[in-house]
């Protein structure tokens, strides 16, 4: 189970009504200290969002035939490249020719999206392996 240190905040104060009578209020609040597990847990799904979206995009790029000489594409293709590189030889590639565009469906792409998935969904049930179901939320 997840300990969480707690912080409760208490704050009284008196007040005179409008007839004249003491009135004491007390508000409480609760303040819950970061929790190291739920911050890596938190990076590792964001990390892989960062992933699937470079791949994605790689996938969108390739399959409208866009120019690879532009900067921000060859960025895209750069940087993504290494993270598809592992699956680029799974599936033959689609390739149709139109004029001087090319349109590329690859679908290692969206093999290598999935994978990363199961490799993020697997570390971060590593790092809750001894929780409660309910504590996991």
């Amino acid at each position: 189970m997840i300990e969480q240190e707690r912080q409760v905040v208490t704050k009284e104060n008196s007040q005179v009504d409008q007839q004249g009578a003491v009135v004491n209020t007390r508000s409480e609040s609760v303040r819950s200290a970061p929790n190291s597990k739920r911050t890596a847990i938190n990076a590792v799904w964001y990390l892989y969002g960062l992933i699937a979206i470079l791949l994605a995009m790689r996938f969108a790029l390739k399959l409208f035939s866009a120019n690879p000489s532009n900067g921000f594409v060859s960025f895209i293709y750069n940087i993504s490249g290494v993270l598809s590189a592992p699956f680029d030889s799974i599936f033959g590639v689609t390739k149709t020719v139109a004029g001087t565009a090319s349109s590329v469906f690859e679908p290692s792409i969206l093999v290598a999206i999935a994978v990363y998935a199961l490799v993020a969904w697997g570390i971060t049930k590593l790092l809750t392996l001894n929780e409660n179901n309910s504590d996991t939320a």
